[in-house]
């Protein structure tokens, strides 16, 4: 099957716990006017790579578990289709959609879109990749969009834990393709927004011109 992938997270609550003395005796009494400590039980998150390296490390290898769990293998015999049919087959579904319900969360955590140095296929004339620095623009405008996507992808995450609870083949179809779009959507927006309608007549163009070339050497040999 075909996929792109995909890929993008927050974790979730910060909570506070409070310190009681014991050991006998009576309580500690706080001065007056100041305020109990009460430690925070998580810290602030702290990204340790980027948004490209986190989709190319953790989602992207994940969510083969889910592309790779149903699709048609065409042989001398016939057609044959790839589906679930073992506990461990539902299983290894069921962490990969786990995986990206709670990572997709992790894209929401502020990082740099790609390593230093690395700044995409974004060079040259027509390039069809955003520089590291033209997303972090784009999602600054509009980080509603930005939200969006990534809840669009959590949602199919979602979608397919509740699959696996029913081990429903028929809808692991359909979630296959609703997580493609998800990635696919995503990254035409984000990543390679250059790869449209007349990004690929560019190339037929080139391809169609090759082939014209290829031809008339062949015919003057």
């Amino acid at each position: 099957m075909s996929r792109v992938v995909i890929r993008t997270t927050r974790l979730l609550l910060a909570g506070s716990v409070a310190v009681l003395a014991a050991c006998g005796g009576p309580p500690a009494v706080e001065a007056p006017g100041t305020t109990p400590a009460t430690p925070a039980l998580w810290g602030d998150m702290k990204p340790v790579v980027s948004v490209k390296e986190l989709m190319r490390d953790m989602l992207d290898p994940l969510s083969d578990n889910i592309f790779n769990a149903v699709g048609t293998v065409v042989t001398d015999k016939g057609t044959v289709d790839i589906v679930p049919k073992t506990d461990e087959d539902w299983d290894k579904i069921r962490i990969g959609a786990v995986t990206l319900a709670e990572g997709a969360y992790l894209l929401k955590v502020p990082r740099p879109f790609a390593p230093p140095g690395d700044l995409n296929n974004s060079t040259g004339p027509n390039p069809v990749e955003l520089s590291p620095d033209q997303i972090t623009e784009k999602v600054r405008k509009d980080p509603v969009e930005w939200n969006a996507r990534i809840e669009a992808l959590r949602n199919v995450a979602l979608e397919v834990m509740d699959i696996v609870k029913k081990k429903d083949v028929d809808q692991l179809w359909n979630a296959g393709e609703d997580l493609d779009i998800a990635c696919e959507s995503c990254h035409r927006s984000y990543w390679y927004p250059g790869e449209d309608a007349a990004f690929y007549k560019r190339l037929r163009d080139r391809m169609d011109q090759f082939r014209e070339q290829e031809q008339s050497r062949g015919k003057s040999r």
